[in-house]
């Protein structure tokens, strides 16, 4: 997957497939609730093994039930075709702990 930044209209037309994300200069960011600590600290655990399986690793925050995931691809300056991939397997992880 390309790590070339990617353009506005990019950026833009990725962001509509994506719509629990928002975006912040040049990272995009996620909070979710978690049903429980337990769901949560699992979630984060699905959330790295996708990450270190794409060799891209978002900043997480956890907070006893919220979760926050930024992502950005540094090496890039900005936003690159990896950052919404990651997003959109972070979506499909925390789906499947939410119906747990």
């Amino acid at each position: 997957m390309s790590r070339a930044r990617l353009t506005e209209d990019e950026i833009t037309a990725g962001l509509e497939g994506l719509p629990d994300w928002s975006r912040d200069g040049d990272s995009l960011v996620r909070t979710a609730e978690a049903p429980d600590f337990p769901a949560g600290i699992r979630a984060v655990t699905a959330v790295a093994e996708a990450a270190e399986s794409m060799d891209h690793h978002p900043d997480i925050d956890i907070r006893w039930r919220t979760l926050r995931f930024v992502l950005s691809t540094h090496s890039a300056g900005g936003l690159t075709a990896l950052d919404l991939a990651l997003a959109a397997r972070i979506d499909a992880i925390l789906r499947t702990e939410s119906a747990r």
